[in-house]
């Protein structure tokens, strides 16, 4: 069988495909990413072969930054590639909407890789669930309907269903996370599921890690590991950061994320990190902060952190709320004059929450996403089904050509 991975190449959507592609390369079958350039490396880690999008016309196609303006590129390279390497099937990213739309026009399913929560409408229940600023009702038409303008802006006729669900869920939309982020009472939609974690990252340099650890000794403190996300216009977290770290018990390592303008304290206890891992650095801490992404929360619990969680934009308020419920997280105020130091203590000295943390993430790791995610992929795939190779793009049509 013939895959094609095209996920967003930012780590938090690039990770977990890579995960499910290395095994089902393992169950022998032929897998190839499709990405930015950037992301060439990451792929030669994983030892699969790469495709470049920005030579597919796909410039600025798989960005999360750029998920919306990008959905053209996306569709352009997402549609050559899939055709380059007689794709049976595609793995994509929720906000591929281009990738999606490309897999519909030849005919293939698309197997959507989701994060750790359900962000759109519910089959059923979950109607007492507090909203954030943006609600599950708004957030499913905001996106439903970029779906649909994106398909008529690349040309292709009102959508008819080809497989029994949501257009923005594909052949399956797998969640990365556990049943009980969902919110109590609530019925996930069909063809929606939760897998578990599909871990994986590019390893570390040991040089670069003991040079880290010599440092964290020098301190001497025990260690928060803090992972920003995108701010979404919303206060900048470093007058927090630096408060908390500055002449107190703590000392963090902050990696950058998708975060702009770091700003540490010179005197605060605070090393700045930007990597491509962050598994041997959350070894290392008691706790974990975060926005509220899937990355850094999936991490925290694989390894029994407990943790602060601090939500602006996106799916940070969603799965901040489930990691509160699960018992597993505290909210941490962003007000500049809170006790930040009380609050991390809280934190910290909270045993009851650590062993729930403990507790989730061995239902997580035990959950083996990855395989569970290629069983979904191979069951999905028929091989009788024949691909459309006459799909124009550019107003060019290429020959016709069954897959045998």
């Amino acid at each position: 069988m013939n895959i094609l991975l095209c996920p967003l190449s930012d780590g938090g959507y690039l990770y977990p495909a890579i995960a499910v592609g290395r095994e089902l390369a393992r169950r022998g079958h032929a897998v190839r990413v499709l990405g930015r350039a950037s992301a060439a490396p990451v792929a030669a880690h994983a030892e699969l072969p790469f495709v470049r999008a920005e030579d597919h016309d796909g410039q600025g196609g798989y960005s999360v930054a750029q998920w919306r303006d990008g959905g053209p590129a996306q569709y352009r390279a997402s549609l050559r590639a899939a055709r380059l390497t007689a794709a049976d099937v595609v793995v994509t990213s929720v906000l591929c909407h281009g990738a999606l739309l490309a897999a519909e026009a030849l005919g293939v399913p698309a197997i959507v890789l989701g994060l750790s929560v359900h962000l759109w409408d519910y089959h059923s229940g979950g109607v007492d669930e507090p909203q954030p600023a943006t609600s599950r009702r708004t957030r499913t038409r905001e996106m439903l309907q970029y779906y649909h303008e994106l398909r008529a802006e690349i040309g292709l006729t009102p959508r008819s269903d080809a497989w029994p669900s949501t257009p923005l869920f594909g052949a399956g939309l797998l969640l990365r996370g556990h049943p009980s982020f969902e919110y109590p009472g609530a019925v996930l939609p069909e063809g929606v599921r939760h897998v578990g974690p599909m871990p994986w990252e590019p390893p570390a340099d040991p040089a670069t890690v003991a040079a880290l650890q010599e440092h964290l000794d020098r301190v001497g403190k025990p260690i928060v590991y803090v992972h920003l996300g995108r701010f979404f216009g919303g206060r900048t977290q470093w007058p927090r950061l630096s408060a908390a770290f500055t002449g107190g018990p703590y000392q963090a390592v902050v990696e950058q994320g998708r975060s702009t303008s770091p700003a540490p304290a010179p005197e605060a206890d605070i090393l700045l990190v930007r990597k491509r891992w962050m598994g041997p650095l959350i070894d290392r801490a008691g706790l974990v902060l975060s926005s509220g992404t899937s990355a850094p929360v999936l991490a925290a619990l694989l390894r029994g952190r407990p943790l602060g969680v601090s939500p602006n934009g996106s799916e940070q308020p969603v799965l901040a709320a489930a990691c509160v419920r699960a018992g597993v997280g505290a909210y941490v105020t962003d007000d500049p004059g809170a006790d930040h130091e009380t609050v991390l203590r809280s934190a910290w000295r909270d045993d009851a929450m650590r062993e729930r943390a403990r507790v989730l993430g061995r239902l997580l790791a035990g959950a083996e996403g990855a395989a569970r995610a290629a069983d979904i992929v191979e069951r999905t795939v028929s091989p009788s089904t024949p691909v459309r190779r006459d799909v124009p793009v550019d107003g060019l049509a290429v020959g016709h050509h069954e897959r045998s």
